[in-house]
């Protein structure tokens, strides 16, 4: 298994390095943390779908499933609060799609497109794998994500490291559903146990 997770180790540094020119150039929009999250988010997508390929699945204890999903929220909390130089936001939309809208529009940057459509998404499907191993109830699964990205939301507006916006809600909210719906692939790589 060491081999086998150094070779995903590798495989993810090449793709990183290859992309690296576009990727170098989010530093100046974001943290440069943003860089190392990237990274490991290449490393699972690696290891993951390789197992996936293989057929083979491994045995995580329920702990340490937490405490990485404790780290990765910490790095998101940094991507979402700590931006570099003076940049502040309080910006307010409320209108369903226009901010998504005006991404699509070809007004901004491709990558910063690209960046703020699929991680608005992608970002929170950890959340909704998260919500599908404690076996949320279905009421649960609908208020939970929509109170936790409002609360984001809120402290993002109110410590002007980012805006209120409703498309922003609709694409996180997006992202847990679609780490729910996922849980049957994840599982059948991963198994949480709770012993």
């Amino acid at each position: 298994m060491k081999k086998f997770l150094l070779l995903s180790l590798i495989a993810a540094a090449v793709l990183f390095l290859i992309l690296s020119p576009v990727l170098i150039r989010l530093n100046s929009y974001l943290h440069p943390v943003v860089l190392g999250v990237v990274f490991l988010c290449m490393v699972v997508a690696v290891f993951f779908f390789t197992l996936l390929i293989r057929k083979e699945t491994i045995q995580l204890r329920y702990s340490y499933f937490r405490t990485l999903l404790i780290l990765y929220t910490i790095a998101l909390l940094i991507l979402l609060f700590f931006r570099p130089g003076n940049q502040t936001y309080q910006a307010i939309n409320l209108v369903p799609f226009s901010t998504i809208a005006f991404y699509l529009s070809a007004k901004v940057n491709g990558l910063i497109s690209f960046y703020n459509l699929a991680a608005n998404i992608v970002l929170f499907i950890p959340f909704g794998l998260f919500l599908k191993v404690k076996k949320v109830s279905p009421l649960q699964l609908f208020y939970l994500p929509i109170l936790f990205i409002s609360l984001i939301e809120l402290l993002q507006y109110y410590t002007r490291r980012g805006s209120l916006d409703i498309d922003d809600l609709i694409l996180n909210v997006l992202g847990f559903f679609i780490g729910y719906l996922l849980y049957p692939l994840f599982n059948r790589i991963l198994k949480v146990s709770f012993n």
